[in-house]
């Protein structure tokens, strides 16, 4: 399941530099699946909608940082654990119970974002 960021978040900002998909962002900031990816051209997001992977997407949380799911790995092809969790002083970064997935979806992805 993809990691999400409970309403405990303090805003340090610690987790942001330690995702490989530069999935987490400081909440009311826009994102793109392009933003520190390899990707290029279009991206299907989680639910089947098509984006430019250049195209800015309103942010998932506007009070406290947050993962983009579509972005996020848990870190699965890159570190024992999520690199979010393991850094965070309030432990807010916790799996999402509403985006189960398999390490072969969460390699899938990987492989999407890091072409």
């Amino acid at each position: 399941m993809a990691i999400m960021i409970t309403d405990e978040c303090i805003n340090c900002g610690a987790c942001e530099p330690e995702c490989p998909n530069n999935a987490i962002y400081e909440g009311g900031v826009e994102w793109a699946v392009a933003d520190g990816t390899e990707v290029s051209g279009t991206y299907i997001l989680e639910g089947g909608k098509e984006v430019g992977v250049s195209d800015s997407n309103a942010p998932v949380e506007e009070d406290f940082y947050f993962i983009v799911p579509d972005k996020c790995t848990e870190c699965v092809g890159f570190h024992e654990e999520p690199q979010c969790a393991a850094v965070c002083p309030v432990d807010c970064c916790v799996p999402d119970p509403e985006r189960e997935e398999t390490e072969e979806q969460l390699l899938a992805r990987k492989a999407a974002l890091h072409l």
